[in-house]
């Protein structure tokens, strides 16, 4: 993937996204079979929900035999960093303090998250 806009998913995309990243490549077979019970996605949704990530340009495929084998085009870190990013921007103005103090208000984050961000925040950079 370029460094250019990239493509917003949808919360379905995203969690089929998420499930080829664990398996590392993987067939909608396998795709479906990697959903929770409680989700009962098609199989041909899953194949659309495949093709379109491919055409976002979050994912390609090979062929083997019959079957198109997914994996990731993009970098798991690069999408999560855009993605932030973009979700900072649009809700924060760019400013993660508001979203991590309504996180800290609302129990999202317990004690030994914040010790472990205090330890983030006094490592030296590059390390």
């Amino acid at each position: 993937m370029t460094k250019k806009e990239i493509a917003a998913m949808s919360p379905a995309e995203t969690e089929i996204l998420r499930i080829v990243w664990e398996l590392g490549a993987a067939t909608v077979l396998e795709v479906v079979d990697q959903l929770p019970p409680e989700r009962q996605i098609a199989y041909a949704t899953v194949q659309t929900l495949l093709r379109r990530l491919e055409h976002k340009g979050y994912l390609k495929h090979k062929s083997r035999g019959k079957a198109h084998v997914f994996m990731a085009s993009a970098r798991k870190e690069e999408v999560i960093s855009r993605t932030v990013k973009d979700f900072l921007n649009r809700l924060f103005g760019g400013d993660p303090v508001p979203l991590v103090q309504y996180l800290a208000e609302h129990g999202e984050i317990t004690r030994e998250d914040i010790d472990g961000l205090k330890k983030l925040i006094d490592k030296p950079k590059g390390k």
